[in-house]
């Protein structure tokens, strides 16, 4: 009985028809065509070719799908397409540039976020380092200057196999002051 509700609802998927949709990434408008629940990482990774977002499990529990939806972090893998339309959706491509227009510098200079985890060699594999980063910048917006406790909660729910969760810890403290001293 349980396998045949699962083929039901992949028939469903597969019966879905595929729209046109207008999405918001990055401050750029992008017109792709996806059915309504496919998942948005996969619609930025295979039609927009950003490759941040990462699949680490897809189930919404590691984190390395992480972008923002209007400022805030969600998982991607979980996320279905038709969600997201007549949002803004930011990857780590275009973290820079929303956080520099948003500070009214034009330049091309790094998240801070971003300039910390190079400073502090962060990223052993890399494969979750696109949600411990836009995790982080998301914090830093939101808070400011967040105690460790602040940092270790808002970051608890990701993974890293490789154990950069220190040097994370550090290039989080490091942004914060690149933050103050500019």
């Amino acid at each position: 009985m349980k396998d045949t509700m699962i083929g039901r609802a992949v028939q469903k998927t597969l019966n879905q028809p595929a729209k046109a949709l207008r999405l918001t990434v990055n401050g750029q408008e992008h017109n792709v065509v996806a059915t309504t629940d496919t998942p948005l990482l996969y619609v930025l990774r295979g039609e927009l070719q950003l490759n941040g977002p990462r699949f680490g499990c897809g189930l919404a529990q590691c984190g390395a799908c992480t972008v923002h939806l209007d400022g805030k972090p969600i998982r991607s893998c979980v996320m279905p397409v038709g969600g997201v339309v007549g949002h803004k959706i930011t990857t780590l491509e275009g973290l820079a540039a929303a956080y520099n227009g948003a500070h009214g510098d034009a330049s091309s200079k790094l998240h801070p976020v971003q300039q910390a985890w190079i400073d502090e060699q962060v990223p052993q594999c890399g494969s979750c380092q696109n949600g411990w980063i836009m995790y982080s910048a998301h914090l830093l917006a939101t808070v400011g200057r967040p105690t460790d406790s602040q940092i270790r909660a808002a970051l608890s729910g990701l993974k890293c196999r490789c154990g950069s969760q220190v040097a994370i810890l550090r290039a989080v403290r490091r942004a914060v002051q690149a933050i103050e001293e500019a």
